[in-house]
């Protein structure tokens, strides 16, 4: 028998890194183009790089989103990009084709998930594990993770919880808050992704325990702590003499005396990272103001009119600030910087004998740190986040409050105006960067971590049997109507006709029982279903005999509690078990008395305090059903598009209920019920998501003509130049 140590070393792995949003490409990273391009898009890129290089490694790949647009390079509109032999970043298709802010961007998760599954079925590839970045890719990636049956990884980087916390104290009203960046959303969102995680891999100690300690489903036994790596190599070498000459003319033709100490600060302009102030520390700093220059990098711009709300909002800020403080002649703040030359604005402040700083109210690591140490700058940084490790083991600054300016004036006046203090906090933070933040150490921990969570046996890579299921090129699903027996026997007829006459395949997706089913089925004299996903995802059989798909059952029982489930909600008002008959042993069924009973998310909230991880699923305002994480209808019928090879752009689905969110919103071709649940009418019509005025039967057949589904013609493609406003951001509550 093979020991853990033996699999180890046998087990080449081919692992599946997902970050959306952003700006993403193998060299010259723009980082600090935008507000969504920063720290993560980076280190998820070097990250990929660096396992790439190991032995281990069989392929490792980092999905982003595909951007076709006039004002960016056409290096994003590649589909793939190779970094290494066995490494490459692929890029998916989702909503229209142009940039978007990662907030517009939540709209088209759905559809990024069923464009990664095609990616991956083209490729036959099963990837060992998926590695999820940020709240958004954490949204896509715990639902391919649960069709594909492998293991999920969370990074979350920065948090929502963290952010509304830090934008609350920095006096940002609640309502505009909530308006611009929906982080009710983007909350929910961690937490079902702190909910499927087999592992959440963090930078730091205080992430673990400040952060992620305020969600939930914060399980300690899940967490890992793993400090990045930083390609060093950038600052090793005086650099180039044109680049060195290029920095001095673009910084000195802000400033009086270039040879002045240098206050260094390089981040996105974001309220977060609090730029302005550092600038009101620096000018209410007297001996700073007459001995030193500030340097404030704050991404790239044209004009300040045409920058995002935000980035805007941030810059006038900083304007304002170097204005009152009378900064001119001290104070440099270049419109543009290229990627190369970051390496060189940090050597420039080092020669002259320089500071960095990091003013951040919240840094969840502090990637600039590393970068600055490695070039030889001291730190001041804020007392949050990642500074606290990065200070402690590189021993070369100072933490302090960002709310205090004048404390931070006088942190960075005490290491600049000694020049001794200055050398030995240089040198010292060159040596140790280079002990503590290596990419070789970073990837040895992560993989030995990684092979910790991996399953006995690879995952199947494949069906050996295609069956009849596929024989359709085409599928019409849909649950069983609300009203079913009220529709006419010359409405039902026209049903079965339209499956008798055609080779168009039917599947149900339902939250009743397989048995329940067919009763209606009989009993109503419906079209026989080629497959039926019952009990919201609790089973999925096939033809009349309902042969069970096995290995579904194996892939939903990933952590799932059903006693865990009954003993935690037992005593909660307004919910009561429903009879044996209704429930599974993947579902635990309620009838719910909506005057008493608590909501969705309190019932959510009330299983991740007790350690479980399920999903909560209410639907007619009547029931509650308790089911796998990594069950649900929308994620069956994605694994069963995944298991058989049937493109979702050749299934009609039908929409009724609020459980069928998610399978909406995707490349299915999908119409809603003139008579749908009311989530479903809030959802803005697309391309592929029709809104029926007929009820029931009529307002199917309504969606059927639409899209001349029975015809069999090609489905609509997204208009490119479609336009989504500011408020266009997706619903307060995701679908689970």
């Amino acid at each position: 028998m093979s020991t853990n140590k033996d699999f180890t070393e046998m087990r080449k792995l081919d692992l599946l890194h997902i970050s959306i949003h952003g700006l993403i490409r193998g060299e010259q990273m723009e980082l600090g183009r935008d507000p969504d391009t920063g720290g993560q898009c980076l280190y998820a890129l070097e990250l990929v790089k660096a396992l790439a290089k190991d032995k281990r490694i069989r392929r490792v790949s980092l999905l982003t989103r595909r951007v076709f647009d006039p004002k960016l390079s056409n290096d994003y509109a590649e589909a793939r990009e190779i970094l290494d032999d066995n490494a490459d970043i692929i890029r998916i298709e989702a909503g229209p084709r142009r940039y978007l802010r990662k907030e517009i961007v939540w709209r088209h998760l759905d559809a990024f998930i069923d464009g990664t599954l095609a990616y991956l079925r083209r490729e036959k590839r099963v990837p060992d594990l998926i590695h999820a970045h940020y709240a958004d890719a954490g949204y896509v990636g715990r639902q391919i993770a649960a069709v594909l049956g492998c293991p999920f990884v969370f990074t979350g980087h920065s948090l929502g919880r963290v952010k509304r916390q830090s934008l609350v104290e920095g006096g940002v009203d609640p309502v505009e808050m909530e308006k611009r960046y929906n982080l009710a959303a983007r909350i929910e969102a961690e937490e079902l992704s702190l909910d499927a995680a087999s592992m959440v891999c963090t930078s730091t100690r205080q992430e673990v325990d400040e952060q992620y300690a305020l969600y939930d489903q914060h399980s300690e036994s899940r967490m890992r702590v793993i400090p990045p790596g930083v390609d060093l190599s950038r600052f090793d070498g005086p650099g180039s003499p044109e680049m060195a000459a290029a920095i001095d003319a673009k910084l000195s033709a802000f400033l009086s005396d270039p040879s002045k100490p240098a206050v260094l600060t390089i981040a996105r302009a974001d309220e977060r990272k609090n730029l302005a102030g550092l600038v009101r520390a620096f000018s209410g700093n007297e001996w700073l103001r007459e001995n030193a220059n500030l340097i404030v990098i704050g991404g790239n711009r044209e004009r300040i009119d045409k920058l995002p709300p935000g980035t805007r909002k941030v810059w006038m800020q900083l304007l304002r600030s170097i204005d009152d403080g009378n900064l001119y002649g001290v104070a440099a703040y270049p419109k543009t910087h290229k990627a190369p030359e970051v390496a060189g604005l940090y050597r420039w402040a080092s020669e002259r004998k320089g500071v960095f700083v990091n003013p951040a109210f919240t840094e969840p690591f502090g990637l600039t740190l590393l970068e600055a140490a490695a070039a030889g700058l001291p730190l001041v940084a804020t007392h949050d986040g990642g500074p606290r490790d990065i200070i402690a083991n590189c021993r070369n600054g100072t933490l302090v409050d960002p709310l205090d300016d004048v404390a931070m004036g006088k942190a960075i006046e005490a290491i600049v105006s000694d020049s001794e203090k200055q050398r030995l906090l240089s040198e010292t933070g060159h040596a140790e960067v280079r002990k503590h933040y290596s990419w070789d150490a970073h990837v040895a921990t992560y993989l030995s971590e990684i092979y910790r969570i991996l399953p006995p046996q690879p995952v199947v890579r494949g069906s050996k049997s295609r069956g009849s299921l596929v024989e359709r090129e085409r599928w019409v699903v849909m649950d069983l109507l609300p009203k079913i027996e009220d529709e006419s026997p010359e409405m039902v007829g026209r049903w079965n006709q339209v499956f008798t006459e055609h080779p168009i395949g039917f599947g149900i997706a339902t939250g009743l029982s397989f048995d329940e089913t067919w009763e209606v089925i009989y009993r109503c004299g419906m079209p026989e279903p080629g497959f039926v996903i019952s009990g919201l995802g609790a089973e999925i059989r096939y033809g009349e005999s309902g042969v069970l798909d096995e290995r579904w059952q194996q892939q939903i029982g990933t952590r799932w509690n059903r006693d865990g489930v009954i003993a935690a909600l037992s005593e909660v008002a307004g919910l009561n078990l429903q009879k044996d008959r209704f429930q599974h042993k993947f579902k635990v069924s309620y009838t719910m008395d909506s005057n008493h009973a608590s909501s969705r998310l309190a019932l959510q909230r009330k299983l991740r305090e007790k350690g479980i991880s399920a999903k909560v699923i209410v639907t007619a305002k009547a029931y509650v059903d308790v089911i796998p994480i990594r069950s649900g209808k929308d994620v069956a019928l994605r694994y069963l598009e995944n298991r058989w090879g049937i493109d979702p752009a050749r299934i009609f689905y039908f929409g009724t209920f609020g459980n069928d969110i998610s399978a909406v919103r995707g490349r299915n071709l999908s119409a809603l019920a003139g008579d749908a649940d009311r989530v479903l009418k809030q959802l803005h019509s697309r391309p592929r998501l029709y809104h029926a005025k007929g009820k029931g039967l009529a307002g199917f057949f309504e969606g059927l003509d639409h899209y001349e589904f029975i015809e069999g013609t090609k489905p609509p493609k997204p208009n490119e130049n479609e336009l989504l406003g500011e408020e266009d951001v997706p619903p307060v509550e995701l679908s689970p």
